[in-house]
């Protein structure tokens, strides 16, 4: 087992073994001397200095083995501990060893706050929904499991006892306006009256297809695609001229109306269209409830040609929509086209 000898210092030839010299550099690890193998057991020595000059000497126990000894640390910050320890071989001097302890960390250091994890509550709030929806559900089954079927009523019905006797008696013509509508509404017309002459744009026949009937209007194809959707059935037309100057046109216009009143509409939209010219004077007709006369004082002017003035009336019956207007080159009496619209209402 190999021996420690004595460690060398920096005192006098006569200092006794085992002591060491403090070095007065504080915080750096002093590197010892090489040592001679001693038959005689030497103990190894923890340095503690107590001043820059003065060194404390201790006894070093002798180890049984070759591994370090546990370093020893200064209670004083500023100064860095510094332990050395040789070990003598059996052939040669030994090389020391040198090891420097970490300072303590201080007992009053800052605590460092620790950082809080993110998505704890967006994933407590989640699992608190989820775990609703699915007691609700659960919840919501167990009513139904628990609770009795309803009972659905038998597809099979008793007969309806139907009443005896005769039922009531159809109406007559007179009285179904239904049936005047559907016949011939060439009949229903004002008769043109006797002295006058027939006017060349009613035809020969007196009925206006579809075609016909849009291009008395100033837009055609508009008119001819709004017609198909209002689902125009048919118009009769009766018109004469009196004079060089004075014309009459009556027009009887039905809708099939399976889906709303367009005889109704086109009664609104007439009156709307009517208003809209300056220096209009309109009246109410009577008998028809909403129907409208209206007299227009202001005449249409074109290059080359006479002014006309123009009158007209509006009303509706059932699925049949009126249209009564009269022509001249002077102004129209209001007396004038109240009177055939009366007439002509009456008719339907």
């Amino acid at each position: 087992m190999p021996e420690v000898a004595p460690v060398a210092g920096s005192g006098t030839a006569d200092s006794e073994p085992g002591q060491l010299e403090q070095p007065e550099t504080s915080g750096q690890p002093v590197e010892p001397a090489p040592v001679e193998a001693s038959p005689a057991p030497a103990s190894a020595t923890d340095a503690a200095p107590s001043s820059a000059t003065d060194a404390a000497s201790a006894p070093a126990s002798a180890t049984d083995s070759a591994s370090d000894s546990a370093a020893a640390t200064d209670s004083t910050p500023a100064q860095a501990p510094a332990q050395t320890e040789a070990v003598a071989q059996s052939d040669g001097p030994a090389a020391p060893a040198e090891r420097t302890a970490a300072p303590a960390e201080p007992d009053d250091a800052p605590s460092v706050p620790r950082a809080r994890r993110r998505g704890r509550t967006t994933l407590l709030i989640a699992t608190a929904a989820v775990l609703g929806l699915v007691a609700g559900t659960c919840a919501g089954y167990l009513v139904q499991a628990d609770s009795e079927p309803t009972k659905l009523p038998s597809l099979s019905q008793p007969a309806v006892a139907q009443a005896k006797g005769d039922g009531p008696e159809p109406l007559s013509a007179a009285q179904d306006d239904r049936v005047k509508t559907n016949g011939d509404l060439r009949k229903l017309l004002l008769p043109r009256p006797k002295g006058t002459r027939e006017s060349e744009w009613t035809g020969d026949d007196g009925w206006m297809n579809l075609t016909e009937y849009a291009d008395s209007y100033k837009k055609p194809a508009g008119a001819f695609g709004t017609l198909v959707a209002d689902e125009f059935r048919r118009a009769a037309v009766v018109g004469w001229r009196q004079g060089s100057t004075y014309s009459v046109e009556i027009r009887l216009v039905q809708y099939r109306q399976e889906e709303s009143l367009k005889a109704s509409e086109a009664a609104d939209n007439a009156y709307y269209w009517a208003e809209k010219d300056a220096g209009t004077n309109s009246r109410p007709l009577p008998g028809t409830g909403d129907g409208m006369v209206y007299v227009h004082t202001r005449p249409e002017t074109k290059a080359g040609y006479l002014p006309i003035y123009s009158a007209e009336a509006h009303a509706w019956r059932g699925d049949i929509a009126m249209e009564v207007w009269v022509y001249d080159t002077k102004p129209i009496p209001k007396e004038k086209i109240m009177d055939l619209a009366k007439r002509q209402v009456g008719r339907l």
